[in-house]
């Protein structure tokens, strides 16, 4: 089972006081257990955005330390700023990452809330997963009045915190209420206009959310609003699902914006947001120059961005990831107000751990050296595997360099097809590289253990053949992998550029050496092997690999000497 982890996004009413903001940061950087992603000030909203991650206690345990801090700090009698809020720490929600259930996460949620009201004074709402009602999983309503209407809202008993004091005691005009919660993902994502009116930022807001605008009879501006048979405002809903939008002027850059939380990017993505939005804004005269995120963004998003305006371009989807990041931030306009980097914005780039001593993270010159030295690994394993993984990439340039040849526009969608199959499998052969150098060292480990007894004796055999297996099953999987780029290099030879031909051949060569040669792999280790079946199960199926390897090899290379010829 993956570790349990979850994210923690508390939004602190202060952007301005960069001692203030330190101050509040430097709590979570001081928390065991937890890991700091990102801190984003706005001078405007006067509001900032912390991210961090690690186990549900310890994010609970640092949450209460933030809020503590915030409310020492901040002082909400003195506070203003463009963005709704009521609190030191406005919000505060707990979102699951891994290894845990939306429920449990919203039992931490209320964990953190009952600790927070009680310890604290500060009244709480519980919102989203976490509410105790349903009119509390809005946020807005839970938050209707903002803090200038507190007073009012803590006597209503409709109202009552969840925890905390139900009264505006002298404690709580400083602090101001906490709303904690428990939600998806939510990525806040804000878009950049040519106007400085707020109200058209609004018009467009409510095109575009899920909430869309109240329906008014006559002036649609002016006139009275429409209610339903419960006394409720009737409404036009807007043209995306699972977003919320409003507008408003940015004086930091002068501009106004539309400010959405895209509350489920499975069912509303940031780059639908954002062209539906260009043409909300289009037919109202105004233009789209740009877009801004607050806070992280998954990978998978920015991704997925790239591939939907690659492909509205006409272009091969398959490319590298470096290169589809750069797609995506220039499509969306994010390094329009500020610089967009990516290691910082993009949460598995952030946790992502140090991979200097990985060997695909070396230079060439220095993979070679360290294959050349007096070390055993990485040996022909592992260049086993970077030979399959060079072999997948020329496929892949044959395939891209194809999708943009001129006359060939009907054929684009084909040739990216297999160049992200290329993408995908010289990937799965780079971690292969490293795996099968792992592997080795996992087998000198079990070597080390100790034999002086004969418990010791068996535990250390028997670790000796896991280890060995391991060893086996990584070269296999570098046959495997290389073998089915044959499928990539074939269609590249047939239908490819024609000056590229000899490039699909060279690939199907690299593919070759990567299949004899993890074959070789394969063979060598099971020397050690005492389970005589799984041994010979495995070297048919290696054997078979590699005899279907030879026959497409070679009616790749004769297809592409005629072509040459």
């Amino acid at each position: 089972m993956d570790k349990k982890l979850i994210e923690c996004v508390p939004n602190i009413s202060e952007g301005r006081n960069q001692a203030i903001i330190e101050q509040v940061a430097e709590v979570i950087r001081q928390s065991d257990g937890v890991k700091l992603l990102d801190v984003d000030p706005g001078l405007a909203t006067n509001r900032t955005v912390i991210t961090f991650v690690g186990s549900p206690q310890e994010v609970i345990d640092a949450a209460f330390l933030l809020i503590k801090k915030a409310s020492e700090l901040i002082d909400m009698s003195k506070h203003s700023g463009e963005h709704p809020r009521f609190g030191a720490t406005d919000v505060c929600p707990l979102i699951p990452i891994s290894g845990i259930s939306m429920e449990e996460t919203a039992k931490y949620a209320r964990k953190l809330a009952e600790r927070v009201g009680a310890e604290l004074g500060i009244p709480v709402y519980c919102y989203e997963n976490a509410a105790t009602e349903e009119k509390r999983k809005n946020l807005a309503n839970n938050r209707e009045g903002e803090y200038e209407g507190l007073p009012k809202k803590l006597s209503d008993p409709k109202w009552k915190p969840d925890f905390g004091p139900a009264e505006f005691t002298s404690n709580v005009k400083r602090t101001g209420a906490t709303a904690i919660g428990a939600r998806d993902f939510l990525v806040a994502y804000n878009i950049n206009l040519n106007t400085t009116s707020t109200r058209r930022a609004n018009a467009i807001a409510f095109d575009i959310r899920e909430a869309g605008r109240v329906i008014r009879e006559g002036n649609p501006l002016t006139g009275k609003i429409k209610t339903d048979e419960n006394g409720e405002p009737t409404r036009q809903p807007g043209k995306l699902k699972a977003v919320k939008g409003i507008g408003w002027y940015i004086e930091e850059y002068g501009i106004a914006q539309i400010s959405y939380n895209l509350t489920n990017i499975s069912v509303t993505p940031v780059h639908v947001a954002f062209d539906e939005t260009e043409k909300a804004a289009h037919s109202r005269g105004i233009r789209v120059t740009g877009s801004e995120l607050v806070g992280l963004i998954p990978l998978k998003a920015m991704l997925d961005a790239a591939d939907y305006f690659l492909e509205k371009q006409g272009r091969s989807k398959g490319i590298d990831e470096t290169e589809k990041i750069k797609i995506a931030v220039k499509s969306l306009g994010l390094d329009d107000l500020k610089p967009f980097d990516p290691k910082t914005k993009i949460i598995e780039y952030v946790l992502k751990e140090d991979d200097s001593n990985r060997l695909i993270s070396k230079r060439l010159d220095v993979f070679a050296d360290i294959t050349a030295s007096e070390s055993p690994a990485p040996g022909g394993g592992s260049i086993s595997a970077y030979a399959g993984a060079l072999g997948a990439a020329l496929g892949s340039m044959v395939a891209n360099l194809s999708a943009h040849k001129r006359g060939w526009d009907n054929k684009w969608e084909f040739f990216s097809a297999y160049a992200e199959q290329g993408q995908k499998l010289k990937s799965d052969l780079l971690h292969l590289v490293d795996a099968d150098t792992d592997a080795f060292n996992q087998i000198m480990e079990a070597y080390r253990l100790p034999k002086n007894t004969e418990s010791e004796q068996a535990a250390r055999q028997s670790a000796i053949q896991t280890a060995t297996k391991k060893a086996i099953e990584i070269p296999r999987q570098v046959m495997d992998k290389a073998f089915e780029s044959l499928e990539l290099h074939l269609a590249m030879a047939k239908e490819g550029l024609s000056s590229s031909v000899s490039d699909a051949a060279v690939g199907a060569l690299c593919a070759r050496a990567a299949v004899l040669g993890a074959h070789l792999n394969v063979k060598i280790n099971m020397q050690d092997i005492q389970d005589e079946g799984y041994k010979t199960n495995m070297l048919c199926q290696c054997e078979e690999i590699e005899n279907l390897t030879l026959q497409k090899e070679q009616e790749i290379l004769e297809m592409v000497n005629q072509k040459i010829k």
